[in-house]
């Protein structure tokens, strides 16, 4: 079944896995770094920007698409520039049909002309409370410390994520290059979260094997998976289709842990070298608990729109296909059980049976 990008973008969508400072807009970006004096932008025309934030991500390698979060970090060092991409995050989002989202940044990488990360916080949580009752949408926010940092500092942002856990934080990642940077290493902050009875993604199995998943899994307690392209490695296929799985591939099916699938990404990473490639099909069909995800919108050029459509082309998706990925996510999302349940029965059902009434 073929869809267009209207029927789509009129579809609840639920969205897991999208960087705040990934999805800033490039005349944002452009006016931002006017008012705080920031010089390094390659270029000042907002199209032509977008343009630059995009060839620059397209590279096949996950270090070389990092490189371009140096300038829309570089641009919201500042509580109001922080406050305003966090309420157009949420904007573009009612925009494109989302009506719950769970946005993650890294808090540390906005203090380096002095704001202090409490200030931080306050200020994207100011913005996505304006923009939660401006837009409708639902959201949560999850920090993310990076896998090149020190132990210590992992442990800061996990206390700042329990700190903030009553004021709409839900969650804590790993994010950043994998590969010399074992999960395992920031066990100490992980163990923490979960004492503290919170929620843990990992960013794992993107850039290396399926050993990095089994670290995030089994050493660090992850809840969600991001990415997690290369757990492939763990079963054996033969034709497309699944003959065996290893331990680590049954464990995540039969304990149903979320994988936060980012096709378009994946594929400007390297992770993957076509669409047709992306196990995601073969994760689908196999009833893993695959959802959806933009991962970076400015620097893959892409909306979850755009991302449900390419699944559906790619992978001959159906509508029932789509309601069941939705609402997987949804299922998954690291709010209250009692706000999910009410999300599936009063959102996305009726909005799936829309269509045929």
């Amino acid at each position: 079944m073929r869809f267009t990008t209207k029927f789509i973008r009129g579809l609840p969508k639920v969205l897991l896995h999208d960087h705040l400072d990934g999805g800033l807009r490039p005349g944002t970006i452009v006016e931002l770094a006017k008012s705080s004096a920031y010089d390094r932008l390659p270029c000042t025309d907002a199209s032509k920007l977008a343009e630059w934030f995009h060839q620059s991500a397209v590279r096949g390698s996950l270090p070389l698409y990092l490189q371009a979060f140096e300038h829309t970090c570089g641009v919201t060092q500042t509580e109001e520039g922080l406050e305003r991409v966090a309420y157009e995050m949420l904007e573009d989002m009612k925009n494109d049909g989302v009506v719950y989202v769970e946005t993650r940044f890294a808090p540390l990488l906005h203090t380096r002309k002095g704001l202090h990360t409490e200030n931080v916080m306050r200020a994207v949580i100011r913005g996505l409370e304006r923009g939660k009752k401006d837009f409708a949408v639902e959201c949560g926010l999850i920090l993310c410390a990076l896998r090149n940092m020190s132990p210590e500092l992992t442990q800061e942002v996990a206390e700042l994520a329990i700190d903030f856990r009553p004021h709409g934080v839900v969650g804590f990642d790993l994010a950043g290059e994998e590969g010399g940077y074992p999960p395992k290493k920031h066990v100490d902050a992980f163990h923490y979260i979960q004492r503290e009875n919170f929620n843990i993604t990992i960013h794992a199995g993107e850039a290396f094997g399926k050993e990095s998943i089994w670290q995030a899994v089994q050493w660090c307690g992850a809840h969600r998976i991001g990415h997690a392209t290369r757990l492939i490695e763990d079963m054996k296929v033969e034709d497309g289709n699944v003959v065996s799985m290893g331990t680590l591939s049954r464990y995540i099916l039969d304990k149903r842990i979320p994988l936060e699938i980012c096709l378009t990404s994946n594929i400007h990473t390297g992770a993957v070298k076509t669409l047709e490639d992306h196990p995601f099909g073969i994760l689908y069909r196999e009833r893993f608990r695959v959802t959806l995800n933009t991962d970076n919108r400015l620097m893959s050029n892409i909306t979850l729109t755009d991302e449900y459509r390419t699944a559906a082309d790619v992978f001959g998706l159906n509508l029932a296909d789509l309601e069941r990925i939705t609402t997987n996510a949804m299922k998954s999302a690291f709010i209250p059980y009692e706000q999910r349940v009410a999300l599936i029965a009063n959102v996305l059902k009726p909005g799936f049976a829309q269509p045929f009434s």
